[in-house]
């Protein structure tokens, strides 16, 4: 059975986090709520407010495509009040991407080297299932990012996300000299676990009309964990 992941709490983010604005060549452009050293929880419910309603903007329209008086009318407030708590959308959007991309990563961090190989790639399969089914709109705010080029997050593409998965294949290839897998390569392994898991959230309207009303519940993911786990196992078996 599927797990329920726990929620990214965006209300929550670290200073650091928060405070991180945008680069104007002058200067760095911060929130004026995270000027204070102390946030009040008024300020930290505000906050998330704002974040939410910046999560379901963005994950619909893309960050090119939204705009602060769309993210204020959801959050249900005026934009004057946005701006005291972020100056720029570009300050929330990246504030949700930071959460994002860390959260996102937490499956591929949990994979264990000394753990048995079949029992790690299916833990991963199944971690990823649930975070496509209880997170899509972080997984489409992500998808979104990078189908426009990466501009915000290309360096963590390239710095944190290689390294992590640069550790983690050579995981996979001990693993696999070792006897215990099939020879694969593990990157093209790893690409294909993020591709299938993710279908379910960046295309859960193909995915719930094409299965027809009776096969579209909440079951779907677990019909999905269960192939998935024996197209990747069976995939991976040694064989004489």
């Amino acid at each position: 059975m599927l797990k329920k992941p726990a929620r990214p709490n965006f209300g929550q983010i670290a200073p650091d986090v928060i405070c991180l604005g945008v680069w104007t060549g002058d200067e760095m452009v911060l929130p004026r709520a995270a000027r204070t050293q102390r946030r009040t929880r008024i300020q930290e419910e505000k906050e998330e407010q704002i974040l939410e309603a910046a999560l379901e903007v963005f994950s619909a329209n893309g960050f090119r495509g939204s705009t602060i008086d769309q993210i204020a009318d959801v959050a249900g407030m005026s934009k004057p009040n946005l701006l005291y708590y972020f100056r720029t959308k570009e300050a929330m959007h990246r504030a949700l991407i930071d959460r994002v991309l860390d959260t996102w990563l937490d499956p591929l961090r949990a994979f264990d080297a000394e753990g048995n190989p079949v029992a790690e790639i299916r833990s991963y399969i199944r971690r990823k299932l649930e975070m496509a089914r209880d997170f899509p709109r972080e997984s489409r705010l992500f998808a979104n990012e990078v189908l426009q080029g990466a501009p915000h997050i290309v360096g963590e593409l390239k710095g944190p996300l290689k390294q992590l998965v640069d550790e983690k294949a050579e995981v996979i290839r001990s693993w696999a000299k070792a006897g215990k897998i099939a020879k694969c390569d593990p990157y093209h392994l790893i690409f294909a676990i993020w591709s299938t898991t993710q279908h379910y959230a960046d295309f859960d309207v193909q995915v719930r009309a094409v299965l027809g009303q009776e096969n579209a519940g909440e079951g779907r993911f677990e019909d999905a964990a269960r192939f998935l786990e024996r197209l990747f196992v069976d995939g991976l078996q040694v064989r004489e």
